[in-house]
Parts: C-alpha cells; structure tokens; sequence
C-alpha cells in the first residue's frame, strides 16, 4: 500500500467521526479541510469519491453530505445565464484569454460561492465535500473561492480535494501553480 492508498483509507473515519462533524479541537477557527494529493492520482481520488458517498451513508445514514463537482457547478452556472455555448464558441473564435476575461465577471469566486451555498444550504447538511478545482482552473483559483465561502459555512465542516500541494499555510495547484496563501484550512489526513 501506498502513502495515497493510507491517507484515502483515513478519510471515511475522519468525516464519520462525532469530533469532526462537531468541530472538536478547532477552537474558533472554521472548519474548512484540504486533502492535498498529486494530479496524477485525479483519477484514483475520484474513484475514492465515489466509494465514500456510498460508504458515509452507511456509517452514518443521518448524516447529509453534499458531494460538489466545482466544474460542474461553473457549467451549470453558465447553462442558467444561456452563456455555455456563447462561451464555448468565444472560445473557439477569440481563445483562450478572451475567454477567461469574459467569465471574469459571471464566475466570480463570490458568485460561485454564493450559488454553492444556495444549492447546498450549509444548515441543511452535516458536511460539504468538494472536488473538481483542477478542471476549474483557471476560471475559479481554490483559495478565493475559500474565502468567499468562509462568511456563509458556520460551523458545517467543508473539504476539498486538491489536487496539488497543501501544506498547511499556502495552496499550490498542480504542486506548481503558488497560489495565495490561505491559512484558514486544516489538512485533512496526514
């Protein structure tokens, strides 16, 4: 087994256990989580994905989670506004950097958190699982969507899968891309 396969094989106790759900050991501090792993590995961590929506339901059938796809989300987001296909064709005429500027505006970090947080109430689940932010990037960088999320949370415990570096103090996507520092998350599993 390797380190991967130990830190994924951690994940169902952490997010079943009553000290997590309950924000034990946190103080005042929200209870946001990052579980860091290398891009290569996207398609194992999805696979884990999906083996613990299944799995949390299980051990804790009262317990309501809300699995987030973040390029989903973003898509649908677009597909509600009627601008998918506009962006996809600006895309193919204009590029890339046309593009981006474009959705600069519609996919703000606080729009996305704002419609995150109203199709997954925080107070109407027991935890919010989010992955996705590779395939998001550029449009959305992790750590604004992090502190624009922060205001809406309370206390309902948040992870997201990361599919870079984290190491307690800085978010770096792909273990290259440095994004700003954002201190407020805890790593996940060690």
């Amino acid at each position: 087994m390797n380190d991967l396969d130990e830190r994924l094989n951690k994940i169902l106790d952490k997010v079943t256990s009553d000290d997590f759900l309950g924000g034990q050991g946190l103080g005042n501090e929200v209870p946001f989580y990052a579980f860091d792993y290398l891009p290569q590995d996207e398609v194992k961590v999805r696979e884990h994905l999906r083996f613990l929506q299944g799995a949390i339901i299980k051990r804790r059938p009262e317990l309501k989670v809300a699995f987030i796809n973040l390029f989903e989300l973003m898509l649908d987001m677009l597909k509600d506004r009627n601008k998918l296909d506009q962006s996809i064709e600006m895309q193919a005429k204009k590029g890339d950097d046309y593009m981006l500027k474009a959705l600069k505006a519609p996919l703000d970090a606080g729009k996305v958190a704002k419609e995150l947080v109203d199709r997954y109430p925080p107070s109407e689940f027991g935890l919010l699982v989010i992955n996705g932010v590779g395939s998001a990037y550029p449009l959305i960088r992790t750590h604004n969507l992090l502190n624009n999320l922060q205001p809406f949370m309370g206390q309902t415990p948040l992870v997201v899968f990361y599919p870079g570096l984290y190491d307690g103090q800085s978010l770096k996507l792909f273990g290259q891309l440095g994004e700003k520092p954002y201190y407020r998350a805890f790593r996940l599993v060690s």
